[in-house]
This record gives C-alpha cells, structure tokens and sequence, in this order.
C-alpha cells in the first residue's frame, strides 16, 4: 500500500520492501532467557521425578476483557511463532544458567537440545476474543510447554493491548488514515510491536523506520518544530522542505501562529501543497479555522492532519472536523489506558503417565478470588443469528455440534516443532476487519460495557 492510497502526500513513502510473510525475516538471538526462573524451577523438579515427558495442554485466555471493553483483539501470533523457532540454548545462556547455579548438571544437558516438537492451535491472528476463548492452546511433553508460557504471554498481552486499542480508534476514525507514531513513548523494541500491532488493528502506516523494515508497513515522516525553530524565520524553513521534498510536502504550521503558518505555507508552495500538520491546540476548533483559510488561499486540496495525544474518545470528537488524517503516539502504545489484555497461560490436561498413549485427563485450578480455570482440552466456535451476526462464543471440551462444525475458530499453527501457518500482515489485517463487521453493532460504540456477546460452556 502506498501512500498515495493513504490520501498522504507522495513524498512521504518509503522505499518499497521485499514481502516476506508480512515484510523482512530479522535475524535475532536466542529468545530461551525471555522466561521466568519458576519455569526452569518447575522443569528440574518435573525431570527428577519422571513427570517431565507426560503429555500435557496448556491454553492461553483471558477470565475477563480490560474494564469497558467489548471484545478484544488476537495480534503478535505471528511474533509468537518467531519467539519458538528462536527458543533455543545456545552455549551463553547455558554458561549463564550454570554459572548462575540456576539449575542442575541433568537440566542443562536437557536443555541444550531443546527444540519445541509440539502442536500450537489458536485463533487467527486478527480475530477477536472473548472472555474464556482458547486464544492458543499448546500441546506436547509438560517439559517443552511449560518453558513458553512467559514469552507466550508478553508478546500476546501486549500485542492484543496495542491492537485493541489500535481497533477502538480505527472504528472512531471511520475512513480517515491513523499514522502510528509512538516510537518515543515506549521502549525501543516494544515500539516495534506496537507499530506491528496498530497495523493488525486498523492503523495504515507508522512513523518507525524499524517497524517499516521489519514489517513491510507502510513508513511516513516529514519535520518537527525543531527543523521551524533551526532557521531564522518559519517561511524559511516552509521553503527549505518545500525545495526538498516538492510541493506535496506536508508543513508543521503550529509552531508560532497558525494563521500566519498557514498563509505562509501556501505561498512558499502554492495550492498544489500536500498537508498541513497541526500538533496543539484546540483542534476541533483549529481545523475549521485552518480549512476554511485554506479554502479562501485556494489550496482546497490541501489535507489537515491532526497529532496531540490523541485516543479513540479524541478522534471520536473530531469526526464531524475537516480532518482528513490522524496521528497518534502515547495513547495507543500504552493500550489506550490498558497495556495488557491479562491472559493466562494454563495447564488444562496432561496424560496419567509419561507412556506414550496415555490418556489425558482434564486438570483445573480451584481457588478462590475469581482464578478459577475450566480443565480440558477445548474447542471454540462462534454462533451467528439467522442475520450472520455473532451471538455468542461457544467453547467445549467434548464433541462439537453439528451446526458449529463450520464457525469452529482455532486453526494449526505448529505442526510436530513445524509453524505451518505464517502469512502476510495484509491478510491479517484483512481478517479484522471481516471479523469486527461480523459482531454487533454495539462493538464498536465507545460508550462503556460488557463484551458484546456472552461465551457458552458447553
């Protein structure tokens, strides 16, 4: 995707990448130490006492959506299946667990063949979620699950977060662009993520050139108020990235007077400028100011495009402004007030013994406080009313009816150690948007509630 097909202007493309499974394979190290010291705890312990081999399932849900949600959304499967192929004990993190006494002489030789030879079933990444849906489940010896329940979780908690978030203010934005520009806002690595997962949820491109190359999304970027403030006077600078860039360049107008940027803008450019950028102020207010100045200078063409901590409630304000483009940075890479969807990663059946063929058995955790778990193997399906519209999320442990066989939503990822399942960020991105069009109407209203449709045990 372009930028022209954006509604941006040209000169903010990026060179065009080769399309791997959604952009560029990046080299990285071992992904084994992105755990908890309890799940090599748990592995030793298990191996002493034989129970290691016993096959086991573990799931990954969540018992309820962030407070005022309707439905979430599945993003990072795809970084999950890197985080496994990756999981490996190379001689440093060995020499770092012995050194460190983090585990014994048997654990270690154990470990340094580890490779994942286990199932991984789960919802396509892009749909959404409910309370109680088998998001992942993962399936093989107790010894290789339990070591992937961490990573497992980081990436799933906070991908979902960001591309939750990332959804909400797609469906306030309707059919203006969303640029992601949160790179400066959180870690360095997690910005990757998020831009990947503001993708998944509806955003069209981002301002993290790591992001673009990692991912294949679309990369934009013109100047700040410090390249204004570099030169003696603003139309100075307007001319210097005019000269640049052409006249399609979009121009920070807000770092003095708006007006006065505004007039300036069109003159160093003529009509035929891109975009003007407005970061302050009250927007709703100044974008019909600048609109309206635009339309008597005779640049009708010339988009508005609006940034200053903006979140779905903000964008939701200015649907009615003559905005044509969105940039959003804090709010989205912190999931918009919840940076994490809380899934779990349990153990819901395991086998009687380690022989190969034992027959599993369902396990659940019984406590109080709300942390109790449903045991057993599960399916989940999604019933629709006779208008196509979901209704409720089904999930079960035993046969599945006749009449969901065809709405059943897990699909393999991991077959024998193998992902046979990575595709484009397009298609995922696809996904979403065919999955949110499917759930109620109510889905997308930014009024506070209860998920959208209930989940069934059955």
């Amino acid at each position: 995707m372009g930028i022209a097909d954006l509604g941006l202007p040209e000169e903010e493309g990026r060179a065009a990448l080769p399309h791997n499974g959604g952009g560029r394979r990046v080299g990285v190290p071992s992904t084994a130490l992105f755990t908890d010291q309890y799940e090599l705890t748990m592995l030793q312990a298990a191996l002493a006492a034989g129970t290691a081999g016993r096959r086991s399932v573990f799931e990954v849900f969540t018992r309820r959506l962030p407070e005022g949600r309707r439905y979430g959304v599945v993003a990072g499967t795809g970084r999950v299946l890197d985080a496994v192929e990756n999981f490996r004990f190379d001689a440093d993190v060995l020499g770092f667990l012995r050194e460190g006494g983090i585990v014994d002489g048997p654990t270690l030789d154990w470990l340094a063949s580890y490779r994942f030879s286990g199932d991984i079933w789960g919802y396509p990444e892009g749909e959404v979620y409910f309370p109680g849906s088998p998001v992942l489940r993962v399936e093989g010896s107790f010894a290789e699950c339990v070591l992937l329940e961490t990573v497992v979780l980081s990436i799933l908690n906070h991908d979902s977060a960001i591309a939750a978030a990332a959804s909400r203010m797609s469906s306030a934005a309707g059919d203006r662009p969303l640029i992601e520009m949160g790179a400066r806002r959180t870690h360095e690595l997690a910005a990757v993520a998020a831009s990947r997962a503001a993708y998944v949820g509806g955003f069209t491109s981002t301002s993290d050139l790591a992001a673009g190359f990692r991912y294949n999304i679309p990369t934009v970027g013109t100047s700040a108020h410090a390249f204004t403030l570099l030169h003696d006077r603003e139309r100075d600078a307007f001319q210097a990235q005019v000269n640049s860039f052409g006249r399609g360049t979009t121009l920070l107008v807000d770092t003095y007077d708006v007006a006065e940027a505004v007039r300036a803008a069109v003159d160093v450019a003529g009509p035929e400028l891109g975009a003007v950028r407005i970061d302050s102020g009250d927007l709703l207010l100044v974008a019909h100011r600048v609109r309206q100045q635009l339309d008597e200078l005779g640049a009708t063409r010339t988009k508005i495009i609006v940034t200053s901590d903006l979140d779905e409630y903000a964008i939701a304000s200015l649907a009615a402004a003559p905005v044509d483009a969105y940039g959003v940075g804090t709010q989205l890479v912190t999931g918009s007030g919840h940076p994490t969807c809380s899934m779990v990663y349990k153990l819901v059946a395991r086998a009687r013994s380690a022989a190969p063929g034992a027959p599993l058995v369902p396990v659940a955790k019984k406590s109080s406080g709300g942390k109790t778990s449903v045991g057993g193997r599960k399916w989940a399906a999604r019933r629709r009313d006779e208008h196509g519209t979901a209704e409720a999320e089904v999930v079960g442990t035993g046969s599945v009816p006749e009449e969901l066989k065809d709405r059943l939503l897990q699909v393999e990822l991991v077959r024998g150690g193998e992902v046979v399942a990575r595709e484009p960020l397009d298609v995922v991105r696809d996904r979403h948007v065919s999955a949110l069009a499917n759930l109620p109407l109510s889905a997308t209203q930014l009024s506070r509630g209860e998920a959208v449709i209930p989940t069934e045990y059955v």
